[in-house]
């Protein structure tokens, strides 16, 4: 099977060590960015939810108690 394209002939430890390893210097302050981006939107969003819950779930406990001390 020939290869074509700009890795053609080079050794392996070029392809899967080397180009990573410069993709992470070069690009790894932007790729750390994003990811602690993406992190901190997963957790504001779990947070959001988790206090979404338990205001319904407060709301509902007041209101179905007190609901029912004044039925007629």
């Amino acid at each position: 099977m020939a290869e074509k394209g700009i890795f053609a002939g080079l050794p392996w430890w070029v392809k899967w060590i080397a180009v990573p390893a410069l993709v992470l210097v070069v690009f790894g302050s932007l790729i750390m960015t994003v990811l602690g981006f993406v992190i901190a939107l997963v957790f504001k969003a779990l947070l959001l939810v988790a206090l979404i819950g338990g205001l319904i779930f407060i709301v509902k406990k007041f209101t179905s108690s007190s609901s029912s001390k004044s039925d007629w």
